[in-house]
């Protein structure tokens, strides 16, 4: 028999020792082939999927879901050998006959916290804790997680479903000790002898059955994932080392509306992709950038480090948390590249496919909370940037032109800047710079 074969936590970046198991692709007696992807690890800037490095049966996984591993440490033993007659990716054929048959047995009770869950997976710790409450074995819950995984989605569903026990339409029967099994008195209710008064402690409250449900009162602890920890640690460090500041404005949408409208068919047709607003702030970035180019700058120790480009992050809700993938020299992209690298970038967030070098670096930020219906916000600076640009949802709003009362689409903008290195005057002018570019388009392409 061939040695198992270890797999380890890869080095997944410089300053990266700790990772988190994010999903098993994979579960133990699948065969797995050379390369095939096994599990998906979280880093603190990225998910990362590790293959399989030899062909065989992954026969034990000794980390599980959400623990955390350090890099070279071992998570799971392969052992080599050639994929089963009847097919790979399932489970091994010497693993399905090696097992023989059990002899019939007296059925006994097993405890709730060692059933299975259907067809063999496995009980999730807060699934496990629904089933000890309402009393229930892992066999009677019908699993929906990945791999036979019994959720605690499913005991929720599986309770809710059960059919409640109807009221007794007659009082239950009683045993007497010295006679046979009689039924209880059927007298009516009106010759019944009143209860006694209930107590105020034993009156039910209005919400008393949400209060004293653990179906409704449960609690989840579940570990903080490594992108989320990254993102609470560097938003913490914005607060406690920059002196950040906020300015707003406000912008009238009504021009890039219009020629998005007028464009935006032509556009599809020859670049594939939709023009979208996100284009407009970014090349009014870039304009503003080169005026303003402390809002593009940084602080390194007792220096100040001015770019010559524009490396533009862009916000993006993933499927993990918030990510900020980074447009290379913005200055150079057109309208049509933009638009498409920020669609691959969302589909690649979307499914945890986002590589480490896809944040990396960055001089400057764009955040669109408009799109969750944001209307007003200060974003956090992102270190060692030393501005971020918050968009908002386009509201139509009364404003006066030329001494007229007219409806307009108006967004808010704001501009959060490290005042260390920004000053006021130019942050009023680098939002100012933005609003006169997307109130007039044609400034993008004449550059005034």
């Amino acid at each position: 028999m061939s040695d198992l074969v270890s797999v380890e936590v890869p080095t997944v970046g410089e300053s990266i020792s700790e990772v988190q198991i994010g999903q098993w692709l994979k579960s133990e007696g699948d065969h797995v082939a050379a390369g095939e992807d096994l599990v998906e690890i979280e880093t603190e800037k990225a998910s990362v999927q590790i293959p399989a490095p030899v062909a065989g049966v992954l026969t034990s996984i000794q980390k599980k879901e959400e623990e955390f591993a350090t890099v070279g440490e071992v998570i799971a033993s392969i052992q080599p050998g050639e994929a089963p007659a009847g097919g790979g990716g399932g489970k091994s054929a010497s693993s399905q006959s090696a097992a023989p048959t059990p002899a019939p047995a007296a059925p006994s009770p097993a405890p709730a916290s060692s059933a299975p869950a259907g067809k063999g997976g496995f009980v999730m710790p807060a699934a496990q804790r629904l089933l000890d409450e309402h009393g229930l074995r892992g066999d009677q819950v019908p699993a929906t997680g990945p791999g036979g995984r019994l959720l605690k989605e499913d005991v929720v569903a599986y309770i809710r479903s059960r059919p409640t026990d109807p009221a007794p339409s007659a009082a239950p029967a009683t045993t007497r000790p010295d006679g046979p099994t009689t039924a209880a008195s059927t007298t009516p209710a009106a010759f019944q002898p009143p209860a006694a008064p209930m107590t105020p402690a034993q009156r039910p409250t209005i919400d008393g059955s949400l209060m004293t449900s653990s179906l409704h009162r449960g609690e989840e602890v579940k570990p903080m994932s490594m992108l989320r920890r990254t993102i609470a640690a560097r938003l913490v460090e914005a607060q406690q080392t920059a002196a950040l500041l906020t300015t707003f404005n406000e912008i009238n949408m009504q021009p890039v509306m219009d020629i998005r409208n007028k464009y935006k068919q032509s556009f599809h047709e020859k670049h594939g992709v939709k023009l979208g607003f996100m284009s407009f702030f970014a090349k009014a970035s870039v304009e503003a950038l080169r005026r303003f180019p402390a809002v593009n700058a940084e602080i390194r120790d007792a220096n100040i480090v001015y770019k010559n480009y524009q490396d533009i992050g862009i916000a993006i809700g993933g499927g993990k948390g918030l990510v900020v993938p980074i447009l290379r020299n913005v200055e150079r992209m057109s309208f049509a590249e933009i638009e498409r690298s920020i669609g691959d970038y969302a589909r690649q967030a979307g499914e945890n496919r986002l590589q480490p070098a896809d944040l990396m670096g960055g001089t400057f930020t764009i955040s669109n909370g408009g799109i969750y219906g944001s209307l007003l916000s200060t974003p956090i600076v992102n270190p060692p940037q030393s501005g971020i640009l918050g968009l908002h949802s386009i509201q139509e709003r009364p404003v006066a032109e030329d001494g007229q009362v007219v409806i307009r689409p108006m967004m808010y903008v704001a501009l959060t800047y490290d005042h260390r290195i920004v000053d006021g005057r130019e942050a009023v002018g680098f939002l100012t710079t933005i609003k006169e570019v997307i109130e007039d388009p044609a400034r993008m392409f004449l550059e005034v």
